[in-house]
């Protein structure tokens, strides 16, 4: 028996798991991969963005509770957590407010975190799949016991495949994360658990994530990137924007920009509402602007045949869909396009719009939106309002952060909330 299980080794399971030590507890970390921190090895491109140092909870998480987020934000800030890290031997660095390790190693923030938790006397059980809990109460103790199996194809020994094992702690940290990408163990196990425990589950859907868009035209513009301002209309009002690099495949739109709107698009899609994405190739100059570059273009390039007309603009390819869009003619001289079909350019240059079918799926997408309803628990320890005991922690609640950061922040602050949390209430039973 444990003073504290963690359901979860990955970033915000870790971190809890080594707080509660810290606070004089006996900790268990139950982990259903082959290894703890799967997750954190994927992040920031293998160079793991730990935090941003702009930090505006308002604007850069989504959820049903901004205000719950902006608690929690407050009680383990950003300048904090950079500290909790250097004092795990990461020191970090500073990329127009992306921090990343000093090393631009996501592995060693991994390993520091195993280290600490080792050091510290944590119990980490790998392989583990957690199939169950359920509160307890006899004399002498009051918590949680877990059930689950180990060794089904995680590297254990063969003997072992299909043992069920039990364990019990005085309070249980759910730590399981969402049902994005699920080979590193975030499978959605955790939401059938929590919501086995009561918890009411918002419908988790797939988010920072690639669009798919309807249209035979993107298997032309396939591999290519360009600068663009995005807008997410539903019902053809605009529900969010950004802009950056966007990448055109042969199924839609991909890219920061994208991910960072395609929340928007998930939840819509899933209320049946109408998903569109307008793409602004231009985003630096007004549309009156534009009509006039290409007037000017025109006069100076009327020579040229109509599929090099914007050759040096945008890529070829995007410029030749764009004007046969318009209705301009590939092989005629561009002194032959009249002005009401370079205004029509001008409108799709700086409005390209198609409708979004759908986003790829759990597997592609670096969060969810959804989860555990947050009204559920007290945002001044992560501690369930329904089971005294219970916290939970990172992904699985339903907070999702945009790119840059901010959903690792959101795993740190909420896993040491609940670590402490925990260990706090384990004074109070004593």
């Amino acid at each position: 028996m444990s003073d504290v299980i963690v359901i979860g080794g990955g970033a915000s399971g870790l971190a809890a798991a080594i707080e509660a030590a810290r606070g004089g507890c006996s900790v268990t970390v139950l982990e259903q991969k082959e290894r703890t921190g799967k997750k954190i090895l994927a992040t920031g491109n293998g160079r793991c963005n730990l935090t941003n140092l702009y930090m505006d909870p308002y604007a850069c998480y989504r959820g049903g509770n901004p205000g719950f987020t902006a608690q929690i934000l407050e009680q383990v800030t950003v300048d904090e957590t950079l500290d909790w890290f250097r004092d795990l031997g990461i020191p970090t660095k500073d990329r127009n407010g992306y921090v990343y390790p000093r090393s631009d190693q996501a592995a060693a923030v991994a390993e520091a975190l195993v280290l600490e938790a080792e050091h510290l006397g944590v119990k980490i059980l790998c392989g583990f799949r957690a199939e169950a809990i359920v509160p307890v109460s006899r004399p002498n103790f009051k918590g949680f016991q877990v059930t689950g199996s180990r060794g089904d194809a995680e590297g254990l020994p063969a003997k072992k495949a299909g043992s069920h094992f039990r364990y019990e702690g005085n309070s249980l940290i759910l730590a399981a994360g969402s049902k994005a990408a699920p080979a590193t163990g975030s499978d959605g196990s955790g939401y059938r658990l929590a919501e086995s425990l009561g918890h009411e589950i918002v419908t988790p859907l797939p988010a920072l994530v690639q669009l798919v868009c309807r249209g035979r035209v993107f298997r032309q513009l396939a591999g290519i990137r360009t600068d663009a301002l995005v807008r997410l209309l539903l019902d053809g009002q605009e529900t969010a924007r950004d802009r950056g690099e966007v990448q055109l495949t042969d199924y839609g739109i991909s890219g920061i920009p994208v991910f960072q709107v395609s929340r928007f698009a998930s939840r819509g899609l899933h209320q049946g509402r109408l998903a569109e994405a307008v793409l602004d190739f231009l985003p630096d100059l007004a549309p009156e602007e534009t009509v006039n570059v290409l007037f000017k273009r025109r006069e100076r390039l009327a020579y040229r045949p109509g599929d090099t007309f914007l050759s040096g603009l945008l890529a070829k390819k995007l410029g030749c869909v764009l004007l046969s869009a318009a209705g301009i003619s590939l092989t005629d001289p561009a002194g032959w396009i009249s002005d009401k079909k370079l205004e029509k350019l001008a409108g799709q240059l700086k409005g390209f719009r198609t409708e979004v079918t759908g986003t790829k799926s759990f597997d592609s997408a670096q969060i969810c939106c959804g989860g555990a309803d947050v009204s559920q628990v007290d945002p001044a320890s992560m501690e369930s309002k329904l089971h005294p005991g219970l916290y939970l922690t990172g992904e699985l609640l339903d907070v999702d952060g945009i790119c840059g950061g901010y959903n690792l922040q959101w795993a740190w602050s909420t896993g040491i909330l609940a670590g402490r949390s925990a260990a706090g209430r384990k004074e109070e039973i004593v």
